[in-house]
């Protein structure tokens, strides 16, 4: 028996080192421009698996060099400049704080609509509650909505994460956050803007009038230590979300008693400091509602208009006052979802409270315009018929905070040691 047993082992080593010599056919033996032309025609959410196919193209998914490279490929050679966008759902109600998504291009019509899909996030036990700071390259920013106190950076498809170090604490705070990279320092950092009071004052809203003490600082990704800049004497306002433009953040300020208009303030994340960027000189837009986003590159301003209309003004070029451009007029629109009855339960959500307006989310690379209804609804509008369209998936969330995300495979630990 016992020399039976040992002459099968025998044979199966035998075999296994057959298989070993054989040479690899299939996925593992194509080549590299093959396997990149692959991955170039594939939505973001699938490229995120090819690294499960093969140990070749595991090893691919983790060079940071081939995935700028591949990077620079699907760029060039992708018609759709937004290629790898896909839009992240930050949802409240009607359970706790997630995360779910939906990739471009967009199929939303019968059968054939998306289904939304859930983001898994690691550490929503530690954070239950949070705010999304911003998208930058691939990466978002979470932060604590409750106390105020944890910071995440996070890749959603990758799940790749890191939790940054603690900074001090004022007391009866606010804060607001910006994350973003500098192009030239090839730097990623975390500024928290700080505004406190002492206990005895009033209430926020009443004391805006006082002016609060504030404190500025800022962490470098890679760093374990915040660095405390100084103070500020602007007043931002967190809502909507920052606008990141050639290295600078951007924020529109409180509305101020006596002073209708809201300032445009940047903060160069190289020098680290604050500058007022001059806003569109055209009648009836010192009014204070309106919003910030990014448009081919260029820092953009949607003015809100009588009768729900809008006005997207694009700065062609940074910094000069004559250079804003009326570039579009969107009239009046009521999607579907507007007009049902909401169930009187939505109060306990903090994103529903908080959207109230009408957003202009992007400019697709069809030139269709991507609008969001105050958090309840996505509609594409085409500026050359003057056209709207309702975007309905699968699965979508009744509020919603819509983040527009570049999606990248990007390594936290290797952008921290850049």
């Amino acid at each position: 028996m016992d020399s039976d047993s040992e002459l099968q082992m025998r044979r199966r080593r035998r075999r296994s080192t057959q298989r070993e010599d054989q040479p690899v056919l299939g996925m593992e033996n194509l080549p590299y421009e093959i396997v990149v032309d692959i991955i170039s025609r594939l939505p973001f959410s699938s490229l995120v698996q090819f690294r499960y196919v093969c140990r070749a193209w595991r090893n691919l998914a983790q060079d940071q060099h081939n995935l700028e490279s591949l990077d620079h490929f699907r760029n060039s050679n992708t018609a759709d400049e937004n290629s790898y966008l896909c839009l992240i759902f930050h949802c409240d109600y009607p359970i706790r704080n997630h995360l779910c998504f939906v990739d471009y291009p967009f199929h939303h019509c019968g059968k054939e609509a998306q289904i939304v899909r859930k983001i898994q996030t690691p550490f929503s036990g530690l954070m239950p509650e949070f705010d999304v700071v911003g998208s930058c390259n691939g990466l978002l920013c979470l932060s604590d909505s409750l106390y105020n106190d944890a910071l995440y950076i996070y890749n959603p498809f990758t799940r790749d994460y890191r939790e940054l170090p603690k900074s001090i604490q004022f007391p009866n705070q606010e804060v607001i956050y910006g994350f973003g990279f500098h192009p030239i320092t090839k730097e990623y950092k975390v500024v928290k803007i700080v505004y406190y009071r002492n206990a005895h004052r009033g209430s926020w809203h009443r004391f805006r009038v006082y002016r609060p003490q504030s404190e500025v600082q800022v962490l470098t990704l890679g760093s374990s230590n915040w660095r405390s800049i100084g103070k500020t004497s602007h007043y931002l306002h967190h809502w909507p979300a920052q606008v990141l433009v050639n290295g600078r953040l951007h924020w529109v300020t409180w509305r101020r008693r006596y002073h209708p208009g809201r300032k445009l303030i940047s903060f160069d994340l190289g020098d680290e400091q604050f500058r007022e960027v001059p806003k569109p000189e055209a009648d009836g837009l010192n009014r204070w509602d309106y919003h910030l986003l990014v448009v081919r590159g260029c820092l953009a301003a949607v003015f809100y208009c009588s009768f729900g209309k809008l006005e997207m003004w694009v700065m062609k070029e940074y910094g000069v006052k004559e250079a804003w451009v009326k570039e579009l007029n969107i009239a009046s629109h009521v999607p579907k979802a507007l007009k049902q009855d909401v169930d009187r339960s939505w109060k306990i959500s903090k994103i529903a409270i908080r959207g109230r307006y009408v957003r202009v989310l992007c400019v697709l690379g069809s030139g269709q315009i991507l609008l969001e209804y105050k958090s309840r609804a996505l509609v594409l509008y085409d500026p050359n018929g003057g056209n709207f369209q309702d975007l309905v998936f699968q699965g979508m969330p009744k509020w919603f905070q819509t983040v527009v995300h570049l999606g990248r495979l990007n390594q936290i630990q290797t952008l921290a040691n850049m």
